[in-house]
């Protein structure tokens, strides 16, 4: 369990982005040693969060600190074109260095870049070794040593490879606190069982940030974002649902204690009022034997009184009206993601797309549901890749047994969603799908997949990886006319629960066919497939 000294601790935060909309505002709670799950649902601000917690972000108000350096396994990898599983790992430099002086150049800059660091080699690759990649070569099959693997090319690693060796890079630099965002992204289930023991091995602060409720089954407490405020269980992921399950019963029965209270006020009120009419009504009729001077004054009291009546009525009915208010608050009712697919009107019998893997074809007709599935490295994405002809596909060709062919209107959603152009905002990078929809009908479309209001007009590198797939796919699905196919991997990457949920439904409901590449076995046993493709 985390100790009670805390390793990061935020001071009445704030944080609002350059064109004002805020995202974090007067957040005051910490993190101890030991394992957090942090969750929240996707646009709740738990990767702005993460951003100011390492220093690439800077608040906008109130004071974030740290007991020691912090470490990041980013949600979104990036590599240039030339970099290596060495430079993955961090090592890069180092390397070379220990590499140049061992050949013979001594020069003082070598031995500086080296840092002492004499075991770089030995300590990288059995960094690799622990978390499951010791058996990666070259990329080429020539050699199985050390400074083969580390010679690797990034980009020849399949997502979930290039997940493991930047754990491997954390651990390796052994910093006191680490932040994971989304680990178990694009991994196998071998691969997230080797992350699972790394978390559960870990030793000083992680914050661990994901919806996979497996891995929230391996932290030690769990941090919830929620309208601006923090609140820490502790415990798992399944007791953090059983505690949610008891404050929500008690929440539902203030809901509806404060509602009968507010009934009563209000049907108190109208019985005032009607006695108040009622009296009014016999004193004026009263009033009329009596002297003038006597029934105005009369009248004055009664009113004064009728008005005293009023006030206090009234005001109890609003005391109760904002009590509802306040219990209902305590309720949870999350917006989910309304995914409404087109109906491309495929007959069933249309082939689409053909798969061949391994001499076996798998023909894609109608509204057919085909996972392509295997290991990490197995090709999965290069065979979408290839399927769909992605102008950034990888520069490796398809082994001579595999082969796809395609004859539909096809839409892609890639495993990095790197569809998205950083320099323009969400409505610009819509728009270049669809040059020819009006702004307002973009606007109205991104609103049912919850980006609304100032987040329509921000960057698209200031968003979270959940609202970076909602963007993408309200994209594709803007065409006209729309996709006789789909082609996604790994979809539920860095979506929340109930947004998983509902693509799931509307995906069950498409009228096209799709290929999915997918690591959650939950989320395809739901969907319902016609046929699975084996890589590998």
């Amino acid at each position: 369990m985390p100790t009670t000294t805390p390793s990061i601790v935020l001071s009445d935060l704030s944080f609002s982005w350059p064109d004002g909309s805020g995202v974090i505002d007067h957040l005051s709670t910490a993190f101890g040693r030991g394992r957090t799950g942090l969750v929240g649902a996707n646009g709740a601000g738990k990767s702005t969060l993460v951003r100011l917690v390492t220093g690439d972000l800077v608040p906008t108000g109130g004071r974030l600190t740290t007991t020691g350096e912090v470490d990041l396994l980013p949600q979104r990898l990036r590599s240039r074109a030339d970099d290596t599983v060495a430079d993955l790992l961090g090592v890069g430099p180092r390397l070379l260095a220990l590499r140049a002086i061992l050949s013979g150049d001594v020069t003082e800059g070598q031995f500086e870049l080296l840092a002492d660091d004499w075991d770089v080699e030995s300590r990288a690759a059995a960094a690799l070794a622990d978390v499951g990649l010791g058996h990666l070569d070259g990329g080429t099959g020539t050699g199985t040593g050390p400074s083969t693997v580390l010679d690797r090319p990034v980009s020849t690693l399949s997502g979930g490879q290039a997940v493991l060796v930047a754990i491997a890079g954390v651990r390796l630099r052994g910093r006191p606190i680490a932040v994971f965002d989304e680990p178990s992204n694009d991994l196998d289930r071998r691969s997230r069982g080797l992350l699972l023991d790394v978390v559960d091995r870990w030793r000083g602060t992680l914050v661990v940030v994901s919806h996979d409720r497996e891995l929230l089954e391996h932290v030690d407490e769990i941090a919830e974002l929620r309208d601006g405020s923090m609140t820490v269980f502790g415990g798992t992921w399944s007791a953090y649902e059983r505690q949610l399950a008891v404050l929500q019963a008690a929440a539902e029965r203030d809901v509806r204690a404060a509602e009968q209270v507010f009934k009563a006020e209000r049907r108190q009120r109208i019985e005032a009022e009607t006695t108040i009419a009622r009296r009014a009504k016999a004193g004026a009729k009263a009033g009329e034997s009596m002297p003038k001077i006597m029934a105005n004054q009369l009248r004055g009291q009664a009113e004064a009184t009728a008005g005293s009546l009023r006030r206090a009525h009234a005001s109890s009915e609003q005391e109760a009206r904002v009590a509802v208010d306040t219990a209902e608050r305590r309720l949870r009712r999350d917006d989910t993601i309304v995914v409404d697919l087109p109906d491309p009107a495929v007959p069933a019998s249309r082939r689409l797309a053909e798969l061949t893997v391994r001499g076996r074809t798998v023909v894609v007709q109608g509204v057919e549901r085909i996972a392509v599935v295997g290991d990490n490295g197995s090709g999965k994405t290069t065979l979408l890749e290839q399927l769909v002809g992605a102008p950034d596909a990888r520069p490796h060709p398809l082994p001579d047994t595999h082969a796809v062919t395609l004859t539909a209107r096809v839409a892609h959603l890639g495993q990095k969603k790197d569809s998205l152009d950083d320099g323009l905002t969400v409505l610009e990078n819509v728009r270049r799908a669809a040059p020819d929809v009006p702004p307002r009908e973009v606007r109205n479309r991104l609103a049912r997949f919850l980006v609304r209001g100032d987040v329509v007009d921000r960057l698209a590198s200031t968003l979270s990886g959940g609202e970076r797939f909602r963007v993408a796919l309200a994209g594709l699905l803007l065409a006209d006319p729309p996709p006789e196919l789909l082609v996604l991997d790994e979809p539920t990457n860095d979506l929340d629960m109930a947004s998983t949920d509902h693509l799931l439904q509307a995906l069950r409901g498409y009228r096209g066919a799709l290929v999915i590449v997918s690591h959650d076995e939950e989320f395809l046993e739901r969907l319902g497939l016609d046929a699975r493709v084996e890589v590998g």
